[in-house]
């Protein structure tokens, strides 16, 4: 049965799922016209809200941007790509490189939702040197496929914004702990059981070795090979100096700890872009081959750097014409105390697919899912969870975040997101249940 639907899922996507720019071109369109059709908005002020919102989102895109870079060159550095060869090794089957890529891809994920996404890719190039019959569509789609936990994880922006002191909604819900978010007990227990549900999905989403796409280990061996360093010029020993990145690395470090220590400063996306940053100079060792390394990572970045301020014009529309609030508003007017989580859950993911943002995606909804919960007498920290599982859960068919994996596998998105869309029906109802009985 289930490769029944696997194989319907993605002879689904072959046909109809489009490159990811053209697939946003189209979602500007539906919201232009969804604003005017049901917001009553005229032509010329979508098109405003559009040019309004469209840059945005610039800070935050240049942060994704360095995330995806920074990850994978720390990611690339050998004292990591000896830690994935050897793990590597552990599989001796397709179905065990699937399994194994997979619980990796969703570890990384729940520490760091940037360096889960680049590890789990380069995770997977790993495997398929040593397991060359996988299929390397599917193995590829399961290293994606732990972002699904990422918004539970330890880098939860919506967890971390509401545990911050000055966050925009603190008049309204005061600062919630991550004790009731993030480390909460229903929390865990969803990300335990996406650790084990996901990995047999997948596995069970594996074909005949004769209906196999595989790739040449050989071919993936050659794109890692580094090119030799030369120490003619004074220059040249300048560029392949190790002193000379230590040193910087070392002040990174020192500026950590004055950060954790003196300053009891908190982790988010800047500080864990340095923290890629600094590492990834030291660990290779050399400028030279940090930069390397840094012009494979860029060449991955080209589709945030272009999508990512046509998202923000599409979050402009849907906020300024109110089209966000009237789909969260759809939600809760059919939910009561106890489907409320299950509902600000749908809603999110309905939305995320507008708007690929999770603190985008809390300024959009978060005022409207609020008031909502304390209507219902709902639980707060519950119900902004399910704003953050169901912008991540839709990430599972919203290629803008696979960018970064399928960069690096030099695959496109429908190759993928046929396996993505079982592992999203899948993985919905096991949140959704979550949300709704744990307690």
């Amino acid at each position: 049965m289930v490769l029944s639907l696997t194989r319907a899922s993605v002879r689904l996507v072959e046909r109809y799922l489009p490159d990811p720019f053209v697939l946003v071109l189209l979602l500007t369109l539906v919201v232009f016209a969804a604003g005017i059709g049901v917001e009553q908005q005229t032509p010329a002020a979508m098109v405003q809200h559009w040019g309004n919102g469209f840059w945005d989102l610039l800070e935050f895109g240049m942060q994704m941007v360095l995330v995806l870079v920074t990850g994978f060159v720390l990611a690339s550095t050998p004292f990591f790509k000896r830690i994935l060869q050897a793990l590597a090794q552990l599989a001796k089957t397709p179905g065990q490189a699937i399994v194994l890529v997979t619980v990796i891809s969703i570890i990384a994920a729940w520490i760091n939702w940037g360096f889960g996404l680049v590890i789990g890719a380069l995770f997977a190039r790993q495997l398929a040197q040593v397991v060359p019959r996988v299929d390397y569509r599917l193995l590829i789609a399961s290293a994606y496929s732990g972002f699904i936990v990422w918004h539970g994880g330890l880098a939860s922006s919506i967890g971390l914004l509401i545990a911050t002191e000055g966050h925009f909604a603190q008049d309204q819900i005061g600062i919630i702990s991550t004790s009731e978010t993030i480390f909460a007990a229903f929390n865990l227990l969803i990300v335990l059981a996406l650790l084990i549900i996901v990995p047999i999905v997948n596995r069970l989403m594996l074909g005949r070795p004769e209906n196999a796409v595989t790739v040449d280990p050989q071919k993936l061996r050659e794109e890692e090979q580094k090119p030799e360093l030369s120490w003619e010029t004074p220059a040249d020993r300048l560029e392949n100096s190790v002193l000379l990145s230590q040193a910087i690395g070392i002040m990174g470090l020192v500026f950590l700890g004055y950060y954790f220590l003196a300053e009891s400063g908190g982790l988010d996306l800047n500080i864990v872009n340095f923290i890629f940053l600094m590492l990834g100079i030291m660990l290779h060792g050399r400028p030279s081959q940090f930069l390397n390394s840094l012009y494979e990572a860029v060449k991955g970045a080209g589709g945030i750097i272009i999508q990512f301020p046509f998202y923000a014009g599409i979050m402009g529309m849907m906020i300024d014409s109110g089209l966000a609030a009237t789909l969260s508003q759809g939600f809760v007017a059919i939910s009561n105390e106890l489907t409320f989580p299950l509902f600000a859950f749908l809603a999110a993911g309905f939305v995320n697919i507008f708007v690929p943002s999770g603190g985008g995606q809390w300024a959009v909804q978060a005022d409207i899912m609020i008031q909502a919960a304390k209507t219902l007498d709902a639980d707060i920290a519950r119900t902004a969870m399910a704003v953050a599982w169901g912008d991540a859960w839709t990430n599972m068919i919203q290629p803008f975040w696979a960018l970064p994996a399928l960069a690096i596998a030099g695959l496109r998105a429908k190759d993928i997101m046929g396996y993505c869309l079982v592992v999203l029906l899948v993985s919905g109802i096991v949140i959704g249940l979550g949300l709704t009985f744990l307690p």
